[in-house]
């Protein structure tokens, strides 16, 4: 509805622009003069032709009266032709006075038709102008139109489509139906939501195997330590030469299969190689976009960042954040006081909000994978966030703390300066 408003208004003043032009072109200066009104300026000029002094002007014609030796006699403004060869050039009708068959003086009567046609010139052009003017007005606010419901929430759908890639499926996508995108948003964010649970029930499942390979770790080892054992006392007993090297053989296959064994279970823990951390530096600028980024609730008041450079990556880091603030978002609900402290190699932000914190035994756990608090038994989620975040800062030679502060859980994100690496 809108387009079509648009381009209605546009071509009608595109059609009044061409109009208006196509009238101006084809209008023919006219440089006649009115006959009625010369001929009556003419009669009234030789009847007053000597009593000019008390001569009235009942025309709209302008006028000059000279004697035959071009002197001025009179004239009815300021600024007109007072010579026969400027009234020649100006285009004036130039009329003899004549009294009883004897030339007495001449008429020059003011041709306005250039200063008509100047006027025109005029009227038209400011025409024109105007309609350029509201032709400009008219695209700058559908440029603005454009940028607010195309071309932004283009550049939301494309931030969202990175995090979702990069596996950030917490933040949800806000819907807004009276844009281009809306019925596209809501798809995404449905698709966002469903990718989530499968990203649980996933961890579930993983988590479930590694369970699996825990317990029949377990039990592997049992038996094998048992046939460690009897070999190692055999091997006390006999004094076959042939039995004692067949102990031996069997002690070393029982250290093989538990060495195996051991790996198989580390095996598990060693995924998060392959999430790649390539830091450099950042300015401190983009580290608060970072954050109003994250904070998609708008609970928390950002400060302005201390002028810096720090070493880190912007896709992870943006990922700590989000992890950070939608931890806050499930636990705590409340708002989020962020403050920031530079040091001479690093600098800390510091994210705390007025939940209920976690137990003071949990603080040194809830890091690990898979490790959730007490207070997160009844919300979704596969305790990876944190651990994945810890991971990250690591990489990018930082550290992340967790801790109980004055009002709730406070997080520390400790960034390196550049240089101090």
């Amino acid at each position: 509805m809108k387009k079509k408003i648009f381009l209605i208004t546009f071509l009608i003043i595109f059609i009044a622009e061409i109009s208006t032009l196509i009238v101006f072109a084809m209008q023919t200066p006219d440089f006649s003069q009115d006959a009625v009104a010369v001929n009556e300026i003419v009669q009234s000029v030789t009847e007053d032709f000597y009593a000019l002094e008390e001569h009235k002007n009942t025309t709209p014609l302008d006028y000059v009266i000279l004697d035959t030796k071009g002197n001025l006699l009179y004239k009815t403004k300021i600024g007109l032709s007072e010579s026969i060869n400027t009234a020649i050039t100006h285009r004036d009708t130039i009329l003899d006075i004549t009294i009883n068959n004897i030339a007495v003086g001449k008429i020059i009567i003011y041709n306005d038709g250039a200063q008509t046609l100047q006027m025109q010139k005029k009227t038209a052009i400011i025409v024109l102008l105007i309609a350029i003017v509201i032709n400009s007005g008219i695209c700058m606010g559908y440029v603005i139109y454009m940028i607010f419901t195309i071309i932004r929430p283009f550049r939301k759908l494309k931030g969202f489509a990175e995090r979702v890639a990069c596996g950030n499926l917490d933040i949800p996508l806000e819907m807004d139906r009276k844009n281009l995108f809306g019925a596209f948003t809501e798809s995404f964010d449905i698709m966002r939501s469903e990718l989530k649970k499968a990203r649980i029930a996933e961890a579930q499942a993983n988590a479930s195997k590694k369970e699996l390979v825990a317990k029949l770790s377990h039990d592997i080892k049992t038996p094998i330590a048992s046939i460690k054992a009897v070999s190692e006392v055999g091997l006390t007993v006999t004094n076959n030469e042939k039995d004692k090297a067949n102990y031996v053989q069997i002690i070393g296959k029982t250290d093989q299969i538990n060495t195996l064994v051991t790996n198989l279970f580390t095996a598990t823990l060693e995924d998060l190689q392959q999430l790649m951390v390539s830091p450099m530096n950042i300015e401190s600028g983009k580290v608060k976009l970072m954050l109003e980024n994250a904070d998609y609730l708008q609970r928390a008041t950002i400060p302005n960042i201390p002028d810096c450079l720090v070493y880190a990556d912007s896709l992870r880091l943006q990922q700590v954040f989000d992890n950070i603030f939608a931890n806050s978002y499930k636990y705590a609900k409340t708002d989020i006081i962020i403050t920031t402290q530079k040091t001479k190699n690093s600098i800390d932000i510091i994210i705390e909000d007025f939940g209920c914190g976690v137990l003071q035994e949990e603080l040194s756990i809830i890091k690990e994978k898979f490790k959730r608090g007490s207070n997160s038994a009844n919300t979704e989620g596969a305790g990876l966030g944190l651990y994945i975040s810890d991971y990250f800062m690591k990489e990018m030679q930082g550290e992340l703390k967790i801790e109980n502060g004055e009002h709730g859980l406070k997080v520390i994100v400790t960034l390196c300066l550049s240089g101090k690496i």
